[in-house]
């Protein structure tokens, strides 16, 4: 069975694929791993070819647009800002794969009109997908599964702008300016979703971490009424076009009272089913026919603390609670941290090879 049609089989919830798709999350590795990974094992290949993941990811390519993001700060910025796609800056955090955001530029907007007339970037430019729909033809012709990664679609986004304490607060004080700063991003996003339903791909990737490791960070009716509707008219943008597209979502923290949402909007598959936090078998009984499951396995807990018999003792139980019906892409939680063992990632991939039914 080739990979395409195993990750298909499973996300889809069609049958029982040959083994358990996988992947390593993100498909790479934190700095300090991916020279571990070259020093250890000589390849110059990327890891997903090497250990030959089941699933191959495109993007957009980078903006040619000139943006001005400076004139949104009072203060100077500093040399070692990194600015993301819509213009949030931060910082580099103790791990250099890691940014703490500090500069919001919409922060000090105060009128729709402002919002309006913020420097969008041009995620909806045509030139900017070029060589895609070759691209995911070159990885279908492979036999691999193709994903197309949107990540910080609409709630994220929102709080790099606005920072997120001023955004908790605007939910009540300033709604009118958070429903255009939220129509502003999901406007690019729907071209985002269907620009990719056009190019073939399998899966399209969302993400919004909406919970701490607690409960969600907003209400139920503060998610209804700014984000719900507009999640699902990404995911019917892509479905209009290509209606076996896939949706996968990326939410961290404890979203088990979540999922009804994330159903609504059309959601197929949940990720990353954070295991130090959720109740996997509560989750798989109350919801394991109707939505797929991609990753499972702890970055916090078995994947660095743990021994190599723990990860496969681990990934051996993942699979027998959220993969007893097929549709389990196992993969750790979140990104490989420095001090995972190397021994554990090869346990991993080892195990995640296998199928324990």
């Amino acid at each position: 069975m080739q990979p395409r049609e195993r990750v298909l089989m499973a996300m889809r919830r069609e049958g029982i694929p040959d083994r358990m798709p996988f992947e390593i999350s993100w498909g790479a590795f934190t700095p300090a791993i991916m020279e571990k990974y070259h020093n250890i094992t000589g390849a110059a290949l990327p890891p997903e070819e090497y250990f030959d993941f089941d699933v191959r990811t495109v993007g957009v390519a980078p903006s040619i647009k000139h943006r001005n993001i400076s004139i949104y700060f009072d203060e100077a910025l500093p040399e070692d800002a990194v600015f993301d796609e819509f213009g949030a800056g931060g910082v580099r955090g103790s791990q250099d794969h890691f940014l703490e955001f500090r500069y919001h530029p919409l922060a000090k907007a105060r009128t729709v009109e402002d919002i309006r007339a913020y420097q969008w970037p041009d995620l909806d430019a045509d030139y900017r997908y070029e060589g895609l729909k070759e691209q995911v033809k070159v990885y279908h012709d492979r036999g691999y599964a193709v994903t197309g990664d949107m990540y910080s679609t609409i709630f994220e986004t929102a709080w790099m702008l606005r920072g997120l304490e001023q955004l908790l607060i605007d939910f009540y004080e300033e709604p009118e300016l958070i429903h255009e700063l939220c129509e502003q991003i999901t406007s690019l996003r729907i071209t985002q979703a269907q620009k990719y339903a056009q190019t073939g791909v399998d899966i399209i990737r969302l993400g919004d971490d909406v919970a701490t490791q607690l409960a969600p960070m907003i209400s139920p009716c503060l998610y209804r009424e700014f984000f719900q509707s507009r999640m699902k008219r990404i995911v019917d943008a892509g479905k209009n076009i290509n209606p076996t597209v896939l949706y996968f979502l990326h939410s961290c923290g404890k979203v088990e009272s979540m999922i009804p949402y994330f159903l609504e909007e059309g959601i197929d598959i949940l990720n990353p089913v954070q295991p130090e936090c959720n109740d996997l078998e509560k989750i798989a009984r109350l919801y394991g026919d109707k939505i797929s499951f991609w990753g499972g396995i702890g970055t916090q807990t078995t994947m660095p603390f743990g021994t190599p018999d723990d990860v496969g003792e681990k990934v051996r139980h993942v699979q027998r609670i959220l993969g007893k019906n097929g549709g389990l892409l196992i993969a750790p939680s979140h990104i490989l941290e420095p001090e995972v063992p190397w021994e554990n990632i090869t346990a991993f991939i080892e195990n995640a090879k296998k199928s324990y039914y």
